[in-house]
């Protein structure tokens, strides 16, 4: 893995159940790891066109590939998203490199808001 790439940080919070002041119960989404990343295919290949509603939207995809950790090995499809430049990214895929430790693979879609 080359170091050098990792130029870009992102961030992947958690959905977690949340209790506010008088006791309500919410899901909120909690800042959970953050650190560098090398981001592939963002806008490129990646990104479609598809009709939603009578209008046409762009569906934006790419790849994020960080380094192996104990905190990062947690990260789930189901249950994280990703932040990168103020735009949030659903996770699609996570993809464990043949288990052997050294970095992980996310897939990650735009969320449309």
């Amino acid at each position: 893995m080359n170091i050098g790439l990792l130029n870009e940080k992102v961030t992947f919070q958690k959905n977690e159940l949340v209790v506010d002041a008088i006791g309500n119960h919410k899901n909120a989404w909690v800042d959970f790891y953050s650190c560098s990343a090398t981001i592939g295919g963002e806008g490129l290949a990646s990104s479609k066109e598809k009709e939603e509603a009578g209008t046409l939207v762009e569906d934006v995809g790419m790849t994020v590939i960080i380094r192996y950790c104990k905190k990062a090995s947690e990260i789930g499809s189901t249950t994280h998203r990703l932040i990168f430049h103020g735009e949030i990214y659903d996770i699609t895929n996570v993809n464990h490199m043949n288990f052997k430790k050294k970095s992980l693979k996310f897939s990650c879609r735009k969320v449309r808001r």
